[in-house]
């Protein structure tokens, strides 16, 4: 399926597309992936890209640039919606507009359980609970689970913890538990506290009250009046939540606000979320692989992308022109609801507001990439670099006294932290508390790997530490032939105080005193800072692991049966090492022998 270079017919090419599920690849000069899509039905997806008119200028420059469209028919839209990501990650296409977010969107759970358990959710579904969601950031949903606890009294411990009470926690004590583990509340009454709460969260909190109110009433009319009381205090709750700061539309609706904004060349889509006529918050988000990209072609890529993994509300407001929308929501969903402009005078108030909180989050980002080229300038006058540094990676030893020694290599690029490529490095075969050995050891592991081609070259390399880190440093970097990228050593000032650090060249200069109100040397502390929380993070683990694990498992005899049965007895390896051998003795399959092997070996 493929034309003439520069001459593609569009007409010819479209006769032989099938109308299946699929991908499509648009191909332009020099075999360059331009677009990469999915499509329910190719020639409809297809063909819309070759009409007269297009959605947007930036489509239209496309278009112009194909010579070749490939398509790929698939068995199904959600084997399409897989390749499409493959092809997408693998083929980087320049109009193709992403909106990556490190993290899913937190939801309300449900558990399945005969007493369920309210707790919050990221990442994927479990079968037999309830999602409730998706919320635009944690907070809301932790101030919903609160609520929820103080008006329903749902448990939220985890399943060992509630499987595992003898008496009552805290939590019933100030009154947000009704304590099922320790058979409080009965089966049914608590069945009743989930159904309400589920009714809340499904948006019908008048209904709730209704309920409630009818419940109190009941309940005073049997002279029960501490069960008419507690149902009053639930009434007053979601009485008082219902009229809070959130914006309210005074009725019980799901809507999602989608607000496109261009401004200082970039573009920000805010999604803004009201959930049973309480406004939730909204989140920025901005697209990447967007080059001319306008507000139209980013809210469109993100309808796409959102509401694949999210079920659409009620209503969808938008601030862009409907009919492009509307188009691509039937192509995506299978009950596609219409978008709609705001109309009302609370639908106006929410649009205003996710507009102007994009406003706010643009502007936040260019100070913040002012500010980060600031810091990259002065970095690079005050190590007098040709360029300014746009990969620098930093590296900490810790270890306590040559135990459990680790070293960690943090990267910095374009003066943001990049933790998907840290790494960390368990040093062994040196002799305890060597840091020279161990800084050796990691830059050989590390960058003969690059000098080999199989990794990225920084720009700068940062040490943490004084003349002889550096120098230990310098020699490795000589051995695998990257003696040409600039490195420096960061050495601690007096008393370890912030701002009094000493910058160490690996050539003949002399070293470095910036001054605590430097704009390098704060770059500097913050990645240095970095590298050293990452080195004693990754430390402390193999030394906790080392301490509790080995000790016991390093003792003949004691195989996993005896270990479980000794930390249960005496509640972990420090009851252990403070057994006597006496006491040892008593935990079944410890014979007297056993025990003074592992009274000694603990001492």
């Amino acid at each position: 399926m493929t034309e003439s270079p520069r001459t593609f017919d569009a007409k010819s090419f479209l006769r032989t597309v099938p109308e299946e599920p699929g991908v499509y690849r648009m191909i332009g000069a020099e075999e360059r992936v331009l677009y990469v899509g999915k499509a329910k039905n190719l020639r409809r997806r297809v063909s819309s890209y070759f009409q007269r008119t297009q959605a947007s200028p930036r489509i239209a420059m496309m278009v112009a640039q194909v010579e070749r469209v490939d398509v790929t028919p698939t068995r199904s839209e959600a084997e399409a919606l897989l390749l499409e990501n493959n092809l997408i990650k693998s083929l980087a296409p320049r109009y193709n507009i992403l909106f990556r977010d490190d993290k899913s969107y937190p939801y309300i759970c449900l558990s399945g359980d005969e007493f369920p358990r309210l707790a919050y959710h990221r990442g994927a579904f479990a079968k037999g609970a309830r999602y409730f969601g998706p919320f635009p950031n944690a907070g809301a949903v932790r101030e919903s689970i609160q609520l929820l606890q103080k008006t329903f009294r749902l448990r939220t411990c985890e399943n060992p913890v509630f499987q595992n009470r003898s008496r009552p926690c805290l939590l019933h004590q100030i009154r947000r538990c009704t304590a099922p583990c320790v058979g409080l509340i009965e089966r049914d009454a608590y069945a009743a506290d989930v159904q309400l709460a589920t009714r809340f969260l499904d948006g019908r909190a008048n209904e709730v009250i209704d309920d409630l109110t009818a419940r109190m009433t009941a309940a005073a009319e049997r002279l029960a009046f501490e069960e008419a009381a507690a149902c009053r205090d639930q009434i007053r709750v979601l009485q008082a939540v219902l009229h809070r700061q959130f914006v309210d539309s005074g009725r019980n609706e799901d809507v999602d606000i989608v607000a496109a904004v261009e401004e200082g060349g970039l573009v920000c889509i805010n999604i803004a979320m009201v959930r049973g006529g309480r406004h939730l918050g909204d989140r920025p988000q901005f697209p990447t692989s967007a080059a001319g990209c306008g507000a139209l072609d980013a809210a469109l890529a993100f309808v796409e992308q959102h509401y694949r993994d999210h079920a659409l509300p009620g209503r969808l407001l938008v601030n862009v022109p409907l009919e492009p929308v509307r188009a691509l929501m039937a192509e995506i969903a299978d009950k596609p609801g219409a978008p709609l402009a705001p109309r009302s005078a609370s639908e106006k108030a929410w649009m205003e507001m996710a507009e102007n909180n994009a406003k706010l989050a643009i502007q936040s980002r260019l100070r913040d990439t002012g500010r980060i080229e600031a810091r990259l300038d002065a970095l690079r006058e005050a190590l007098d670099l040709p360029e300014s540094p746009q990969r620098i990676e930093c590296f900490d030893i810790s270890h306590t006294l040559g135990e459990a020694t680790v070293a960690s290599c943090v990267v910095c690029e374009n003066g943001a932290m990049k933790p998907s490529e840290y790494r960390r490095y368990n040093i062994a075969g040196i002799t305890a508390g060597d840091d020279y050995a161990a800084m050796r050891q990691v830059l050989e592991r590390r960058y003969g790997k690059v000098a080999a081609g199989e990794g990225v070259c920084p720009d700068l390399i940062l040490i943490d530490g004084g003349k002889g880190q550096v120098g230990a440093a310098r020699a490795i970097l000589a051995e695998v032939g990257l003696e040409a990228v600039a490195m420096i050593g960061v050495a601690k000032g007096e008393g370890r105080k912030p701002g009094l650090e000493t910058l160490v060249f690996a050539d003949a200069r002399a070293p470095l005193h910036l001054g605590g109100r430097h704009a390098a040397l704060h770059l500097v502390q913050e990645i240095r800072d970095e590298a050293h929380r990452f080195a004693i993070t990754g430390h402390r683990a193999r030394r906790a692991k080392a301490r509790i694990g080995s000790r016991l498992e390093d003792i003949p005899g004691v195989g996993a049966v005896r270990r479980r049965k000794l930390l249960a007895a005496f509640g972990g390896l420090d009851g252990v090492r403070a057994a006597t051998v006496e006491d040892l003795c008593r935990v079944d399959g410890v014979s007297r022998k056993l025990a003074e092997q592992i009274y000694d070996k603990l001492r």
